[in-house]
């Protein structure tokens, strides 16, 4: 049995989140799995990881935590060449909830309707969401996912100098950033939304090739590695080409295609279909742009039935540019500055 079926498998079994390391060891308890590697706890997290990434919301798979899993609402096995695709049923939504609130937002909805402007312990954040049909799972620990949920949210948004929307009060509490007033938090939000913003008027003043040579910087902050800028081609082909690395097991080729781009100008599904023409042997695509995509291009990059093209917009580029320190630097632990060293904008060249 491949790794994800035996997963699901165990998953549906436990009910609720598992951390890849029980995961691991239950499934070759039990015989469903076997490995001859060292670390078969990295070998699961980055399948289960990886099929997240590549799938998106089609994957059975939802990760609740640093290496913790658990089971969708509808989750399929995946065929294992045996010509069976078992389905694994969860209990059917009820008609009353209102399907497509994450955990996260099933928490924010909770306290503005029920805060009163006070934390509220993570447990009776989730027992009325699931009272008001709100959130629907089939996890035997919906009160441990939401507080992880949250958590990892309050980390990820720290990392990356926003604002987050929770604030954690110790003990299980958590409440809304929003109550805070404009306060401190309020304060380094607004200076880090002006760093962004500036951040982003200096990537369109880059040159060309100081611009991919940054975008090969992050890329290898992001995991990939052999990343290597290929000749300059003016506006069209690949610019960048590496390798993805997930846990030292899964690896990726990627074909990246970068476009500085004012922000009015988007990129149109035209740039998408070429950029899937010029991909190798094995190869999935990234676009990277300052601007944004069109509609049109978000539909040509999802189709189901032609290789998978990943799409970078310019907010989500800054933002993890700043989540990976680079072009700033953080003059406290949440507030950022622009690193006039490490950006060259070509002026005075």
């Amino acid at each position: 049995m491949s790794v994800l079926s035996a997963a699901i498998q165990i998953l549906k079994k436990s009910g609720s989140p598992l951390h890849a390391k029980d995961l691991a060891s239950q499934m070759i308890a039990e015989g469903l799995w076997k490995s001859d590697g060292k670390t078969p706890a990295a070998t699961v997290s980055a399948r289960l990881y990886s099929d997240i990434k590549n799938n998106g919301d089609k994957s059975p798979f939802e990760k609740v935590g640093p290496q913790i899993f658990t089971l969708r609402d509808s989750a399929v096995i995946p065929n294992d060449g045996n010509g069976t695709t078992p389905e694994v049923k969860k209990p059917p939504t009820p008609p009353s909830a209102n399907a497509g609130f994450s955990f996260t937002d099933c928490a924010q909805k909770v306290l503005e309707e029920f805060g009163g402007k006070k934390p509220m312990h993570y447990k009776e954040i989730t027992e009325k969401a699931l009272e008001k049909g709100w959130l629907v799972t089939g996890g035997k620990t919906p009160e441990a996912t939401m507080y992880a949920q949250v958590i990892t949210e309050i980390k990820r948004q720290q990392k990356r100098g926003e604002r987050p929307r929770f604030v954690q009060h110790g003990r299980g509490y958590v409440g809304l950033s929003q109550w805070m007033g404009r306060g401190l938090a309020f304060q380094i939000e607004q200076h880090n939304h002006q760093v962004r913003k500036a951040l982003r008027e200096r990537l369109l003043a880059m040159k060309p090739g100081e611009f991919e040579e940054l975008i090969s910087q992050l890329l290898a902050e992001m995991g990939f590695e052999m990343v290597e800028v290929t000749k300059l081609s003016g506006d069209g082909g690949i610019d960048v080409r590496g390798t993805l690395v997930v846990g030292d097991v899964v690896r990726i080729k990627m074909a990246v295609q970068v476009k500085k781009w004012k922000l009015k100008n988007n990129i149109q599904a035209p740039v998408v279909q070429q950029v899937r023409g010029s991909l190798g042997a094995h190869e999935q695509g990234l676009i990277i742009t300052t601007s944004d995509f069109s509609l049109g291009a978000v539909k040509e990059a999802a189709q189901s039935d032609k290789t998978p093209i990943a799409l970078m917009n310019g907010e989500q580029l800054v933002m993890l540019l700043m989540e990976h320190g680079i072009g700033v630097h953080r003059s406290t632990p949440d507030l950022f500055e622009i690193d006039e060293d490490a950006l060259l904008t070509g002026e005075g060249k």
